[in-house]
């Protein structure tokens, strides 16, 4: 699904040229799952802005299901992104003034869906991150593992085929952030590719594959043994 070769990324200013990757040569392949790790400033989100379009490289090669990104203009890549690509960020972005519903449906009106279309996906995706009962709800009357779910719900609701997290239980207690990576690794056994970004070992358990950054660089990659569900235990007041 993915490959890159040699990709590099500069970031130039009056005073420094900084080497945020450094000839970034790996493979993805359809349905697996991995997480990207390595210490603060070691490229891990610079990467994944690359692989979502959000970012362009300096140099080297991207292609996604065999089509040259690297060499696409603003239009290709939006249509690229459209029914391809999710995006799941730390700070959850939701759009406080929208309602659960209406934050999840708002990717598939840019679609041009039409709207009886989009309420039986939104509901479904809803009731998948079981959070159909808090339809109405606004993003401040939720927890933040309830954030986090919607804006898993809004990522998935188009269908994508790869899925991006950059530290997707970053703000989140274990409880919260067990559930999402719950939720995450069962939309990869139903066929979503899913890439993380993550500082947790914990979390970087679920995939299948583990890179390692340094300096910009893949210095090391590993396998992991699927992880058995894991089941929170939310604290009780005695």
């Amino acid at each position: 699904m993915i490959k890159t070769e040699k990709l590099t990324k500069l970031f130039t200013t009056e005073e420094v040229q900084t080497k945020a990757l450094n000839e970034v040569t790996l493979q993805v392949e359809q349905g697996e799952f991995v997480a990207i790790m390595g210490p603060s400033g070691c490229g891990k989100s610079t990467l994944l802005n690359i692989l979502g379009t959000l970012d362009s490289p300096t140099s080297g090669s991207y292609s996604f299901e065999g089509k040259q990104v690297d060499k696409m203009n603003e239009n290709q890549l939006t249509a690229l992104r459209k029914g391809n690509l999710g995006f799941i960020f730390q700070s959850f972005n939701l759009i406080d003034e929208l309602t659960v519903y209406e934050n999840v449906e708002l990717p598939l009106i840019y679609m041009g869906i039409k709207a009886g279309k989009r309420k039986a996906r939104v509901n479904k995706v809803l009731e998948k991150v079981n959070l159909l009962h808090r339809v109405n709800h606004y993003p401040q009357q939720l927890s933040g593992g309830q954030q986090q779910r919607v804006a898993i719900a809004r990522a998935v609701v188009t269908d994508c085929k790869l899925l991006l997290a950059d530290e997707p239980t970053g703000n989140l207690d274990s409880v919260n952030g067990i559930e999402v990576m719950e939720l995450l690794s069962d939309l990869n056994r139903q066929g979503t590719t899913v890439i993380i970004v993550t500082h947790s070992q914990r979390d970087a358990m679920y995939a299948h594959r583990v890179i390692q950054l340094l300096d910009g660089q893949i210095v090391a990659e590993n396998i992991n043994r699927p992880m058995e569900k894991i089941t929170p235990v939310k604290n009780e007041t005695l």
